[in-house]
């Protein structure tokens, strides 16, 4: 996840002499090196039902714990040119090996066959920054200081400016942001919460993929354009490089601004896949007894949709988001999570009032639907890569997520406690539930 933190000369109204006498912190840096470390452990009850299927969440009581953990290694090669690398680990597993539940629990797992922990580059990218006013002039109100985070080198940046970035990537790095739903290592642990569950976002199985993104900044407006590979097969660990096949677009407008001096941000997204996807109607058609939608892959077909996000600070250390998004849902999901429809809406409070100022409290609820072509599918019999029960009685998904996290070693440590119930785990209602999730979560980070 790219984190970015920023010291505005503006609120300091330091001129270029100053400037130049700033402390080490707010100097230009050459390397960044950072890491952390995340384990992830969630308890699921039993639960009564009356029928499973092969992509079904167990009915029986679960217990199962992920690890990642990642190192942030950055090099300043010129001004505004950075190059960064990210050897990851991961290992673990998520609930009934991430299946059953659109919205799925853990933020932190992925669709992998084997649990044991695997060594792999997560990123390697190049990323150049231009300003546009100014040059690289440090004047109050033209430049804002990087700190050192993960993938970012300190150095002083323009306010206003367009930047390039190739290479192995997340692409929800630089799309679908929001400061207070975005991140499943620090925040809400649920897929349809860290992203905009309707966005099929390209990846592979574990979430990166070859991109290059284009953007233009200026303090009020944001525009991004991403052109990114899609994998071979659906939820596949390998990137088709065949763009004339295979690829994924997408756009995002950025329209940040101040409430009574409470900044807020609404992004609109559009998308658009293509890849060889199966067709739901033509695999039904296909084999109505047991529709199978990779009987019918092969041919490129494309998959369109839509999103906003919405986030706005409020007094007394409150923070609100909003998302909403919508996917033509008639070919099969390629990537990210079987979501066609989504929307979710939550609250974020600083421990401020109780003395900790660094612990955060946050409730949300997101609601995920099908199209008509997907759920009739799913009813028929058929499984996609994370859902199928054998029979659906239709009816959307619903999650709520509660969180506490707690900062035990100042900006290096952190315990979070989260509670979930999912209602119609998979949009069926005949295994309604409500399942509830527990995890304990710790966070290390240097």
């Amino acid at each position: 996840m790219a984190f970015r933190k920023f010291i505005l000369v503006a609120a300091t109204g330091l001129p270029l002499a100053v400037a130049a006498q700033t402390p080490d912190s707010l100097r230009d840096e050459r390397f960044s090196i950072h890491g952390q470390t995340t384990v992830v452990t969630q308890y699921k009850p039993s639960f009564s039902v009356p029928y499973s299927g092969p992509n079904s969440l167990l009915p029986e009581r679960e217990t199962r714990t992920s690890i990642t953990s990642t190192l942030f290694l950055g090099a300043r090669l010129w001004k505004g040119a950075s190059v960064f690398l990210n050897p990851e680990l991961a290992g673990g597993s998520g609930l009934s090996q991430v299946l059953g539940i659109a919205a799925a629990t853990n933020g932190e797992t992925f669709r992998v066959g084997d649990p044991s922990p695997q060594i792999y580059l997560a990123r390697l990218f190049f990323h150049q920054v231009i300003p546009l006013q100014n040059g690289w002039r440090q004047t109050p109100g033209g430049t804002f200081h990087n700190v050192s985070d993960f993938n970012q080198v300190a150095e002083w940046v323009p306010t206003s400016y367009v930047a390039f970035t190739a290479g192995k990537i997340s692409i929800a790095d630089y799309f679908d942001d929001n400061s207070y739903s975005h991140d499943p290592r620090t925040q809400f642990l649920s897929w349809a919460l860290m992203s905009n569950g309707g966005w099929d976002y390209p990846a592979n199985t574990r979430g990166y993929t070859p991109s290059v993104v284009l953007e233009y900044v200026t303090p009020h407006h944001e525009l991004r354009y991403g052109f990114s590979l899609e994998p071979k097969v659906a939820n596949g660990p390998d990137m088709s490089w065949d763009v004339g096949q295979s690829g994924a677009q997408t756009l995002e407008y950025t329209y940040r601004y101040q409430y009574k001096r409470y900044p807020g941000a609404v992004r609109a997204l559009g998308f658009y896949n293509y890849a060889p996807m199966g067709n739901y109607r033509e695999a039904i058609a296909f084999n109505p007894a047991a529709p199978d939608v990779e009987a019918v892959s092969g041919k490129t077909t494309s998959k369109y949709g839509f999103g906003i996000n919405a986030e706005q600070a409020l007094p007394h250390d409150f923070g609100v988001f909003a998302r909403a998004a919508w996917n033509d849902g008639t070919n099969e999901t390629w990537a990210f999570t079987e979501i066609d429809r989504s929307a979710s809406i939550g609250a974020v409070k600083s421990g401020n009032a109780w003395h900790r100022i660094h612990d955060h409290v946050g409730l949300a609820y997101c609601v995920s639907g099908l199209s008509d072509p997907h759920r009739d599918y799913l009813a028929a019999g058929g499984s996609g890569f994370m859902l199928g029960d054998g029979a659906l009685r239709y009816s959307p998904e619903q999650l709520a997520e509660l969180y506490y996290q707690a900062e035990l070693v100042p900006e290096h440590f952190y315990v979070t406690g989260t509670a979930q119930a999912i209602l119609n785990p998979g949009y069926n209602a005949d295994r309604s539930g409500p399942v509830g999730v527990f995890s304990v979560r710790a966070h290390m980070r240097f």
